[in-house]
């Protein structure tokens, strides 16, 4: 496809798009970002636990 009809025709759809006004996108940025961070959270503390786990057992089983 040439990149010159591409560019075009994405523009052409950008601008069909209904974008959502301020006081819907507000709370919708709000609640990806709490998402994001309980997931960080959550990722952290079960890597945090997974590294415990490996170093228990590392050191049970040394000589």
């Amino acid at each position: 496809m040439n990149p010159v009809k591409y560019t075009k025709e994405v523009v052409k759809e950008g601008r069909r798009i209904r974008w959502p006004k301020r006081d819907q996108l507000i709370p919708a940025i709000v609640v990806v970002i709490i998402i994001s961070a309980f997931a960080a959270l959550f990722l952290t503390l079960e890597d945090l636990t997974a590294a415990s786990l490996i170093n228990q057992l590392r050191n049970a089983f040394q000589r």
